[in-house]
């Protein structure tokens, strides 16, 4: 299968991962269908858009409109299944491995356009964590980001590993597959032992 074609599924799959939590999240805030599919859009396409204006370049909705069908199909089973609990593991893993490639992606994007390592990889995060983020303010809840589960480090360190293995001129394959495991062997172990940053006391 040719790289693009491996690219367009993996955003795809990415911006399912994130539009699924963003509306499983909001039902479980008892919003309407409305709340339910604009909670979904913005934790899905914010991270890319927020990237995308800091390098002075369109965000990626405006340019491949079929990233819509994720977030369709996300609303749709969370309003089929009907399920407002909250997020399972399941679910959580989705969201884990849409860190892995958002983080992959946005610092890809940014070295692309010549970012220097520092700004590459805060551009790798930003493009993990907005999403979420964005998502837990507007459901008016605790922002995981900022209390637990270490989403940002998990990103940081994947966007290091990336911008790392970039200077020295691994192979890309390699290199997507090498961060990609960093962020998700963070985030999992972050959730299987309790992992926080600490907080002043």
């Amino acid at each position: 299968m040719h790289l693009n074609s491996i690219v367009s599924i993996l955003d795809l799959v990415s911006t399912f991962a994130f539009a699924l939590v963003g509306a499983r999240v909001a039902a479980s805030k008892g919003m309407d269908y409305g709340g339910i599919a604009l909670i979904s859009a913005i934790s899905s396409l914010s991270g890319g858009t927020l990237r995308n204006l800091f390098l002075g370049r369109t965000p990626p909705w405006l340019q491949h409109p079929w990233l819509f069908a994720s977030i369709i199909l996300a609303v749709l089973l969370t309003i089929l299944i009907r399920k407002t609990l909250p997020i399972g593991r399941f679910v959580l893993s989705l969201d884990t491995f849409g860190l892995a490639v958002a983080t992959v992606s946005s610092t890809n994007f940014a070295l692309a356009l010549h970012a220097n390592w520092v700004s590459a990889s805060i551009l790798g995060l930003i493009g993990g964590v907005t999403g979420g983020l964005f998502r837990d303010v507007l459901c008016q809840v605790e922002p995981v980001l900022l209390h637990r589960e270490t989403i940002g480090t998990s990103c940081l360190a994947g966007a290091i590993t990336y911008v790392g293995l970039h200077q020295l001129h691994v192979a890309t394959f390699f290199l997507v597959i090498a961060s990609g495991m960093m962020t998700i062997t963070v985030r999992e172990l972050s959730v299987r032992f309790d992992w926080h940053l600490p907080k002043l006391r």
